[in-house]
């Protein structure tokens, strides 16, 4: 009983708000600038990326029902998250609201499938961007051989251009929250030009033939492809992870958090419909879909265009990836369930370099050496199982902590966030068996570090043995002891 009791404490209202804790970051950002990182890191991968992968081996002109389903999945996750972040306004996003509600070794696991999704999310951004890369270099007499440009699975050594890139990215991050959002803002504006440019000219090329079957998977395709493509729209979560740096975390997270998720899914649906309507879906199994489309309709200028506007939009998407990444193992080592360097702020940039250099190693090694399809589904997994998780955890504290004040409310609770875990929990159960086997893995190798390491050094534990050990001490104090009676020695002989 007391095993349990310590891995499933709680962390007290004022550690989760942050009193009286060390490794503050600056508050620096506003609504604009999360509006703008929600859109930089949800509109990327999905567009750019797995659309036309999702399209070809899953959903075919379905993909658009795809989206819509795995759209709805997260709108529910996102005001769960709206309620959470405006009450907990800390970095860590669902590891921190999980650990406030439903206890240590959940925030752990939480933590730990945040640490997958990201990562691996990164890692899959990379190679689209990679990909997209080649495109625009192809056309300018630029050829890598394929020994530099495929991963071992597809016959080359190593695929360069990822690693590249996560290199440059890591620099960006690392230089701090301010700078590497006023570089995401600029990168935005490149990515909604470049669809704005792809909407009008692949509309004018729209073959209504090209939808025809429309299903050609059947239901169960459309399923699939939702859950494949589910993590495009993590990006919200990713604003969470920036709510320590936020100057009116409780008015403008909520604002972030509904707003970029509202136009991107919009704009989703937009070019996945264009998408599909250009060109047969089996063609566009690559890892540059939009560009593959309008040279196969014969808009090389176009394509040339768009692969700018497209690197420019995963680049946002691998800065705000990168960011929540290492805000997340900022927060888990600050509560000490991680060693103390993943904390250890630079000096001058005020940003967990470490942490940064970690997931930049992790996420190179990833992207040039293992398959777009696999690196999304593992994404996935992990991402759609912290979604349920946290929103069980507005349930429990509307319980346990009734009063607390929620500058935003989700309606119709326990009803919609129950809504929001079975989404999650169906998309994750149309998910490959093998993706699940992978992700148990994963939990093992969690719990054991958590056994190992996190148990006996989290802030919690800290303070539990102190505690422990000054009640012992006053009780020690309230012994009654003997009168001490002074007796002189006797004369020396």
């Amino acid at each position: 009983m007391e095993m349990i009791a310590r891995i499933f404490r709680t962390r007290p209202i004022t550690e989760a708000l942050g009193q009286d804790r060390p490794h503050n970051l600056r508050r620096v950002l506003g609504g604009r600038d999360l509006i703008a990182m929600g859109i930089g890191a949800i509109i990327g991968t999905g567009i750019f990326v797995l659309s036309g992968v999702a399209a070809a081996l899953y959903a075919g002109p379905g993909i658009i029902f795809s989206f819509i389903l795995a759209g709805i999945t997260a709108a529910l996750a996102a005001l769960v998250y709206s309620e959470l972040t405006a009450m907990y306004p800390a970095a860590g996003s669902a590891y921190t609201y999980t650990y406030a509600s439903l206890g240590e070794i959940v925030a752990w696991l939480i933590g730990w499938n945040l640490v997958l999704e990201y990562t691996v999310a990164a890692a899959a951004v990379a190679l689209g961007w990679g990909g997209y890369m080649l495109d625009l270099l192809n056309p300018l007499g630029v050829h890598l051989p394929k020994i530099l440009t495929s991963s071992p699975f597809s016959g080359g050594a190593i695929n360069l251009m990822p690693v590249l890139i996560i290199a440059v990215i890591v620099y960006l991050v690392a230089a701090g929250a301010k700078e590497s959002s006023q570089v995401n803002n600029i990168v935005v504006v490149l990515k909604l030009a470049a669809i704005a440019l792809f909407l009008v000219l692949g509309f004018s090329r729209f073959n209504p033939a090209n939808w025809h079957p429309f299903l050609p998977f059947g239901t169960t395709g459309v399923l699939r492809g939702a859950s494949m493509i589910f993590f495009a729209y993590i990006g919200f979560d990713a604003v969470a992870t920036a709510a320590e740096e936020v100057r009116n975390p409780k008015r403008d997270l909520p604002v972030g958090i509904v707003g970029s998720l509202l136009i991107s899914t919009i704009l989703y649906l937009g070019v996945v419909a264009v998408l599909t309507g250009m060109v047969k879906f089996n063609l566009l199994n690559t890892a540059s879909p939009v560009t593959t489309a309008l040279i196969l309709r014969g808009l090389p200028w176009a394509a040339a265009l768009v692969s700018v506007g497209a690197l420019a939009g995963l680049t946002s998407v691998l800065l705000v990836s990168f960011f929540a990444q290492s805000r997340i193992l900022f927060a888990m080592s600050r509560d000490g369930m991680l060693p103390p360097l993943f904390s250890r702020l630079h000096p001058r940039m005020n940003s967990p370099v470490f942490s940064i250099l970690v997931v930049g190693a992790v996420a190179s090694l990833l992207s040039s050496l293992l398959p777009i399809n696999l690196i999304a589904e593992l994404a996935n997994i992990g991402t759609l199982s912290a979604f349920a998780m946290v929103s069980i955890g507005v349930i429990v504290l509307r319980h346990t902590h009734p009063d607390q004040p929620r500058p935003f409310k989700v309606p119709l609770v326990p009803y919609l966030p129950l809504l929001s875990v079975a989404a999650s929990v169906y998309l994750m159960t149309n998910l490959p068996v093998l993706t699940w086997y992978r992700f148990l893995a994963w939990l093992v190798l969690g719990l054991i570090i958590y056994f190992t390491y996190g148990i006996k050094h989290s802030r919690l534990a800290v303070s539990d043995v102190r505690d422990r050990r000054s009640e012992a001490g006053a009780g020690h104090r309230l012994i009654p002891q003997p009168a001490y009676k002074y007796e002189p020695k006797p004369p020396h002989k």
